[in-house]
Formats: structure tokens, C-alpha cells, sequence
């Protein structure tokens, strides 16, 4: 190790304490230490401009593969992965953009008055619809809206909100691990190897909705008691209908139609050749097109932080790539398993699990995902199997504290604020066995069906 090399890995150290213990603002964070490593590391220690080009990787976005091409593995081979910033910025719009219309509250209502309003029918159904919709939407907004209902729906119904929260909360954690554009990890590995939304829908989806089935036997049998007879006796006639909860009915329409063309582009497009870069601008500027007299209104709150965020993240892990300090991650991973698969695959995906409970998922995956593209070479396993594992190690392991994700954050956000604090013993308690169950599933699937 050089000069470089030991600077790159005190600005990781640095920004990861910094994320953690949360006194800046974490985009600040990721973005002050990019701009140290371009000064510091590239600039002053290697006196590399190319190093500086490879990292900002700006001109990956002007080629015709970055739009359109059967495979993405270019774009985020190094440096910042532009695919996955654009991606996301797309998503975030056709979400506020349903949001303003208000289709996640009427879709809570319209799930709860299918079920005649039964707690523990309603228990069940939140999970399996909180699942289902982060496949396809950011966690952190599935929650932000399905917390709030469940809230409501207590006032009404007379029952503790608190382990229906926290059961939306995995399964949201879980759904996302399920396909490409769940979870931001997934995101970030899709566009970095080439992988397409069948290739995770076949194998993480598969893990996933193996675990989906333990976990809703797992709340239910921890729970019943306490909902089982819950709301009984009460008059439901006066309760909000669903329809009340549209605020434009055109746009309503208008909305469902986009976010159901997302899913089929998104379902297709390794046939179809449409990068994701391309199907979330797309579906952005369709929004934004559609929306356009609130198109003020949606782009205003769009989460601009996060994308900034991720720029610098990957500009800081650009610098462990270019001063070699993620080979030497890898290699010592490599010895330590002896090149054994079995023990390879225990590695990555219980330290991700467990590395992903306390620190943000999302570095964690982008400093792992050249460890594992080295690691494939110098040991030969598939690099598809290490994928996986990386997968659902950092989408999981998340679950199982109050600040592994953030959807975890903004769901007990939402219970405090009703007057429903969670604390860690609270939450560890309900969630952290459910995240030792799925990381026992994930690894004896993962042993069972690639080794």
C-alpha cells in the first residue's frame, strides 16, 4: 500500500463514521469526501487526471450502450454509476407524481375495506401488499404512506399500531430484495453487472418470496393475540371510503397507466434492449409531460439529497478502487475462505447482513461489488452466486435494527409521532429473529441451488 492508498481508505473510514453517527447531513458527507479524494488522492498523491476521468465517468453516458444495449456492465465497472443515479431521479418523479393523486392511500383504504375492516385480515394483507409494492417502488415511500394508513386505521379500529408497522417494515425490506429496482443495493449490482429484472425475479425473488411465506407465519404466529380480536364491535359505516382519497381522478389514471408501463419495461427489457437509464428518464418525462401543471410541485420534492448522496459515494469508493485497496478486501476474503465457495458465500452474506444492520446498505454494496467482480477471478466462482449473496445480505441484514434501512427510520418515524415510540429493544425484539430466518433461508437456498 502507498500514500494513496492509505489517504482513499481514511476518507472511507472518515465518511462511514460520519454516516453513522448522523450529525451531517449524509449527502454533505459523501460529497465533502468525494471532492477530498479527487483533490487528495487522484490530485495530489497520484497526479492522475485519467484516474479523475474513470471515476467521474461522465463520458459512459454519451455512449450508445449506456441507452440502449442488452447488458449494462460498462457503466458501472467504475466510478460513479450514472445508470443507477438516472434510474432512481426517474422513479422518484413517477412516485410523487403518484403521490400527489393520492393512490397509496387510496390502495391502503380500498385493501382494508376488502377485508370488512378485520385487524388481523387487514395485519396480513399490509404485509403482503408492502412486499409487493417495493418491488417495484423505493422502500422508504411504500412505508411513508402504509405506516400513516395503519396509523389511522388504529384511531379507528382501536389497536396498537406498532407490530403491524414493523411487520410492513421487513416485508418492504424483503420485497425489495426481490427484484432489480427495489432496493437501492439491487439497483446498484444490476447496473454494475449487466443483470437484468428477470435474472433477479429468478433468483433473489425466489429467496424472497420463499422467506415472504416464513415471515407472514412468523408476525402472525408473534401477533394474533393481540389482533385477533381486535376492532370487533365496531361500526365501520362512518369510515373514510377509498374513492376520498383521490385528489385527481384523471391524474389518478393517469398515474396507474405510467407506473404499469414502468413494470413491463422494466419486466422486458433485456429483450427489449432499453437500459434502466432509459426507462427511468422515460418515465419521468412522461410524468413530468402528463403532470405538467404540477410539475413544479412534483419535482420540488423530489429527494435531490440522495441523489446527490450517491454521486459522492461513488466517488469515494471510486478511490478505493483506483489505489487498489478493494482488491487487497478481496483478496484477504479469498484466504481466509481458502477459496472454498461454501465459506466464501457464508462470508459475504452474513458480515453484509450484519454490517448492514448498524451502517447505510447502500456503500456497503457499492465497496463490495468490485471485491466480489475480483474474488470471482482470483477463486473462480460465479460471480452470479456471489451477486446474490451480496443481495440479500445488505438488503436483509438492514431489517433487523432500527437504523439498518431507512424505511426502518421513517416507519417508526411515523409510529412516534402518533404517540407509539419504538426503541431498540422494542424493535429488535419483533425483527431482528425474522432477519436471522430469512439469512438461514437466503443461505441454505443459495448453497442448495448455485454450489
Amino acid at each position: 500500500m502507498n500514500l494513496a492508498s492509505y489517504i482513499a481508505l481514511a476518507i472511507f473510514v472518515v465518511m462511514f463514521i460520519l454516516i453513522v453517527t448522523d450529525k451531517i447531513e449524509r449527502h454533505f458527507v459523501t460529497l465533502g469526501c468525494g471532492l477530498l479524494t479527487i483533490a487528495l488522492v487522484f490530485g495530489l498523491c497520484m497526479k492522475s487526471t485519467d484516474a479523475i476521468m474513470e471515476t467521474l465517468n461522465v463520458k459512459s453516458i454519451f455512449t450508445k450502450g449506456f441507452w440502449y444495449s442488452a447488458g449494462e456492465s460498462s457503466e458501472g465497472s467504475g466510478g460513479i454509476n450514472w445508470a443507477t443515479i438516472i434510474f432512481i431521479a426517474g422513479m422518484m418523479v413517477m412516485v410523487e407524481g403518484m403521490a400527489r393523486v393520492g393512490f397509496f392511500r387510496w390502495l391502503c383504504m380500498r385493501l382494508a375495506k376488502m377485508v370488512n375492516y378485520r385487524v388481523i385480515s387487514i395485519f396480513i394483507a399490509f404485509m403482503i401488499m408492502s412486499f409487493v409494492l417495493a418491488m417495484f417502488i423505493d422502500s422508504i415511500t411504500v412505508i411513508l404512506f402504509l405506516a400513516a394508513v395503519t396509523v389511522e386505521l388504529s384511531q379507528l379500529l382501536k389497536f396498537n399500531p406498532v407490530p403491524m408497522i414493523l411487520s410492513e417494515i421487513f416485508c418492504a425490506n424483503l420485497g425489495g430484495s426481490a427484484t432489480m429496482c427495489g432496493d437501492p443495493p439491487n439497483i446498484i449490482i444490476g447496473t454494475s453487472m449487466g443483470y437484468s429484472f428477470a435474472d433477479f425475479i429468478t433468483n433473489t425473488g425466489l429467496i424472497a418470496l420463499i422467506s415472504l411465506v416464513f415471515t407472514v407465519v412468523y408476525f402472525y404466529i408473534l401477533c394474533r393475540k393481540e389482533y385477533k380480536s381486535a376492532g370487533l364491535n365496531i361500526d365501520t359505516s362512518s369510515f373514510p371510503t377509498p374513492k376520498s382519497a383521490i385528489t385527481d381522478k384523471k391524474g389518478f389514471i393517469i398515474s396507474c397507466i405510467i407506473f404499469a408501463l414502468a413494470v413491463v419495461l422494466l419486466v422486458t427489457h433485456a429483450t427489449t434492449g432499453l437500459t434502466v437509464a432509459t426507462i427511468g428518464l422515460g418515465i419521468a418525462l412522461l410524468t413530468i409531460i402528463t403532470s405538467i401543471r404540477h410539475t413544479g410541485e412534483i419535482l420540488k420534492r423530489v429527494d435531490y439529497k440522495t441523489l446527490l448522496f450517491f454521486i459522492g459515494l461513488f466517488v469515494v469508493v471510486g478511490g478505493l478502487e483506483q489505489t487498489g485497496i478493494l482488491t487487497i478486501i478481496a483478496d484477504f476474503i479469498g484466504k481466509i475462505s481458502g477459496g472454498n465457495a461454501y465459506i466464501m458465500v457464508a462470508i459475504i452474506i452474513w458480515v453484509s447482513a450484519i454490517a448492514s444492520a448498524f451502517i447505510d446498505n447502500i456503500p456497503f454494496a457499492a465497496t463490495m461489488i468490485p471485491v466480489i467482480q475480483t474474488l470471482t477471478v482470483s477463486t473462480g466462482v460465479p460471480l452470479t452466486t456471489l451477486s446474490w449473496a451480496l443481495s440479500m445480505g445488505t438488503d436483509i441484514g438492514g431489517s433487523a435494527t432500527p437504523i439498518g434501512a431507512s424505511a426502518n427510520v421513517v416507519g417508526t418515524s411515523v409510529a412516534a409521532k402518533s404517540g407509539h415510540p419504538v426503541g431498540w429493544g422494542k424493535y429488535c425484539k419483533l425483527c431482528a429473529p425474522a432477519t436471522v430466518i430469512v439469512m438461514i433461508i437466503s443461505t441454505v437456498v443459495i448453497y442448495l441451488r448455485y454450489l
